[in-house]
């Protein structure tokens, strides 16, 4: 799986970059960390949230988490030590701010509190949605961090579904080729073969027409191969 918000950089020694195992470009005389920052500056501002960045640079053999914020600033990344308290809000009191009820569910999610993570994730998702729309990239990245839930949970229907909706919805935002779009297919099919038969089946129609939609089909080839190849196994 991947998550949207989670990036691995990798600078070599002689200064080729990769985020996420994508080649990016470096231009002349400029350091490749200054292409990080522009590159997830971009994803921080979409969705209006910091992005985590874990880099290693091979240069200085140096190893460390930051966070891109939306505004292109970075700073150290936080690890709490923790899972902040997701307290409800008593009648008329202002409810916490949106980055901190995301960190406090964020928190939730790596201490395996799905059931505080989820809550707190549907309600931050809700609250996008009347706000800003269905298909805003605030809200696309609230129901990335949802369908990230339900796969590590195990609601793997759930996951599949939001994912195939994830691709199609990034698809018509941002247009054909972008990562985005690229990486809500990848997660979609891998949730779908975690499937149960009785629900893999069902599911399958939808999953390949939105791979043969969003990505070029040469693209997809292995990938649709591999859901053939366990259709097939379904069907013995």
């Amino acid at each position: 799986m991947n998550t949207s918000t989670h990036y691995q950089v990798h600078i070599s020694r002689d200064g080729q970059l990769h985020i996420d195992n994508e080649p990016q470009l470096v231009p002349d005389g400029v350091d490749p960390s200054q292409v990080v920052v522009q590159v997830l500056h971009i994803e921080a501002a979409g969705s209006g949230l910091p992005v985590l960045v874990q880099v290693r640079d091979e240069r200085s053999d140096a190893r460390f988490d930051m966070q891109v914020m939306p505004d292109g600033t970075t700073q150290a990344a936080e690890t709490p030590s923790a899972a902040p308290q997701l307290a409800a809000a008593e009648p008329g009191q202002q409810k916490a701010s949106l980055f901190d009820r995301l960190a406090a569910a964020q928190a939730a999610g790596r201490a395996h509190d799905f059931d505080t993570a989820i809550e707190a994730a549907e309600d931050i998702l809700q609250q996008l949605t009347a706000e800003q729309g269905a298909t805003a990239s605030g809200t696309l990245e609230a129901a990335e961090f949802r369908a990230d839930l339900a796969y590590l949970s195990g609601e793997y229907a759930f996951a599949a579904a939001s994912w195939t909706w994830l691709a199609l919805a990034w698809f018509d935002r941002l247009g054909p080729g972008k990562r985005r779009t690229q990486v809500a297919a990848q997660n979609a099919a891998d949730a779908w073969m975690h499937l149960p038969p009785h629900e893999a089946g069902p599911m399958v129609s939808d999953l390949v027409n939105m791979l043969l939609e969003v990505v070029a089909p040469e693209r997809t080839a292995t990938m649709r191969a591999q859901i053939t190849e366990r259709l097939g196994q379904l069907n013995n």
